[in-house]
């Protein structure tokens, strides 16, 4: 973890010295996301609203919470309800040759960032990255989609959504509560009252000083099986436990112990756990560090950036978002009567 996060999060000693330094930065940063938020509200700068409803999947601070299983989550969901779903992406870390770039099967996480290439090989629906996220949906509409999944963009108000879900790390929560760069956080806890839902990954702490009633929904990030990176073999955990129960174990994601802690709770013992920062590019010479006689297992994340020189005792265990199937309910009928809804006009 890098100092800036422990200060964030750890209540690291270096708080003392570094917040004090960045409040002013904070402040300006306050300052000019107000006026862009009041710019859009008073109509000087202009939102879109494309002809497919638009659900965006976001959160209020930096690093991982589960905003892409979530997202996937709800492609399934949207499948199951005959819906053709699609996914836009800023493709952070990635280059692609154009934007709005369509992502195919021979798309790699250097050309569209690691998370739409891991929605794109999950769920084989369209995926299109780009920092116009405008674009990015009509070029979805185009593909034949009638629903539209933002993985990120709370903040890119330029795209008019329908429905706004924040996600929160409930281990993490928001840190020490500042805006950016003196706290991990893109918009204020105000933001929380403002959305459709707010999804907590876990439960939530009893002191939080979250105000939420009906529109608090609960997930669990499960972990389904081990598949191998270099061939694709899946093998379930409980028979891969028996056979490997040691491993060694690496995560480039916003909490690589919360991956670890995963492990742990399957019964796996953890010989040497690596975390690196989230969107890490990964090298062969990142991965050396690891002994070749017990398994090395990451995050899905990870593996579609270590495909191209995967070894055959690298693994990766996907995970899936669970919720509620009575508190989830209103939220998928919600989406049905939208797409119904732009279906007739």
């Amino acid at each position: 973890m890098r100092l800036i996060e422990k200060v964030w999060f750890k209540q690291h000693q270096a708080k003392w010295l570094l917040v004090p330094l960045l409040l002013p930065i904070t402040l300006l940063f306050y300052v000019l996301t107000g006026l862009r938020r009041l710019f859009y509200r008073l109509g000087l700068f202009k939102s879109f609203k494309v002809s497919a409803p638009v659900i965006v999947v976001g959160n209020i601070g930096i690093g991982g919470n589960g905003k892409t299983p979530v997202a996937i989550f709800l492609i399934e969901q949207c499948q199951k309800m005959g819906l053709k779903a699609g996914v836009v992406s800023r493709g952070y870390g990635g280059k692609a040759p154009h934007y709005p770039y369509l992502l195919n099967e021979n798309s790699t996480a250097n050309e569209a960032g690691d998370e739409p290439v891991l929605i794109y090989n999950r769920c084989n629906v369209p995926v299109v990255v780009g920092s116009d996220r405008v674009a990015a949906a009509e070029l979805l509409i185009q593909q034949g989609c009638n629903i539209i999944i933002a993985d990120d963009g709370l903040q890119h108000y330029r795209l008019a959504r329908d429905i706004e879900l924040i996600i929160v790390d409930a281990k993490r929560e928001f840190g020490n509560g500042l805006l950016l760069p003196a706290g991990p956080l893109r918009e204020g806890r105000w933001r929380l009252n403002s959305v459709d839902y707010v999804i907590s990954n876990g439960a939530l702490k009893p002191e939080s000083c979250i105000n939420l009633a009906d529109n608090h929904l609960e997930m669990i990030l499960c972990p389904q099986f081990v598949c191998n990176v270099k061939t694709g073999e899946k093998i379930s955990l409980q028979i891969f436990i028996k056979a490997n129960n040691t491993v060694n174990a690496m995560a480039g994601i916003g909490d690589p112990e919360r991956f670890f802690t995963t492990l742990r709770q399957q019964n796996f013992a953890l010989n040497n756990a690596v975390g690196f920062v989230d969107h890490h590019h990964f090298t062969v010479t990142d991965l050396t560090q690891f002994s070749a006689e017990v398994p090395l297992l990451m995050t899905e994340k990870d593996a579609v950036k270590c495909q191209g020189f995967a070894q055959e005792h690298w693994w990766y265990v996907p995970v899936g978002a669970e919720f509620s199937e009575q508190a989830v309910k209103p939220l998928l009928d919600r989406i049905s009567e939208l797409v119904h809804k732009a279906d007739l006009q």
